[in-house]
């Protein structure tokens, strides 16, 4: 079950959440736009990752190819992931991110996206509805549900996890509603600084996040086939 957790810390990792969260926070109503918004997420990732799951294990595909197909998942998202941390590292990428940014600026500014336009407007019902469509699955979210599906466990559990799985996901949003909670204006500078650390070193966490955990994935599928 650590391993569909792994991929809901990957899955966090999102920047169209931290945008949002970003927008939110600094609207007149921060707390108001965050718990709509966090309710529109639970209501879709939960409901969405609990029919995943036992469609899954209504399938009968848990138990003819956990052994075969776990390991197989491990090594394509383990040798993406070393990939991924190999081109961040070696700025391969550094020419084709030179060329969007020239095109980018040879272009008008560009228009900010309609969900940002209704987080702006700051109703709770248009973050719910927000909360829904930028919660959409993703890849991590897909091998999570994946993973918690193949376990051998009570359907309790299994809801459990899933549960536990969609908190993980959307700390971005909990952790600084939150601090709005305890201390609004202390939360506004903590977050403030962060934002500006991660900007400053995207890159460095971006290579070692991925190094790291493409060698897990990696090591396990070795230990999955050997034992």
């Amino acid at each position: 079950m650590s391993g569909a957790f792994a991929f809901a810390f990957t899955a966090a990792l999102n920047p169209t959440l931290l945008t949002a969260m970003l927008v939110m926070m600094f609207a007149s109503e921060p707390r108001r736009l965050m718990s709509g918004f966090l309710l529109g997420a639970y209501t879709i990732s939960i409901s969405l990752g609990l029919v995943i799951v036992f469609a899954l294990q209504d399938s009968g595909a848990v138990s003819t190819t956990q052994h075969t197909l776990s390991p197989a998942v491990d090594v394509v998202f383990g040798v993406l992931l070393v990939l991924v941390a190999f081109v961040l590292h070696s700025d391969r990428d550094a020419r084709l991110q030179e060329r969007r940014r020239s095109r980018a600026e040879a272009k008008r500014p560009k228009e900010a996206p309609r969900w940002r336009k209704t987080l702006d407007k700051g109703s709770a019902r248009s973050a719910f509805a927000v909360g829904i469509l930028l919660t959409l699955p993703g890849a991590s979210y897909l091998a999570g549900m994946s993973r918690i599906g193949k376990q051998d466990v009570s359907t309790l559990e299994t809801v459990l996890a899933v549960i536990v799985f969609c908190v993980i996901m959307l700390l971005l949003i909990e952790l600084p509603l939150l601090g709005f909670a305890i201390s609004p204006d202390r939360t506004r500078r903590t977050i403030k600084r962060f934002t500006d650390w991660v900007g400053a070193n995207t890159r460095m966490i971006t290579t070692r996040a991925a190094l790291v955990l493409g060698g897990l994935l990696l090591l396990r599928a070795a230990i999955t086939l050997l034992t």
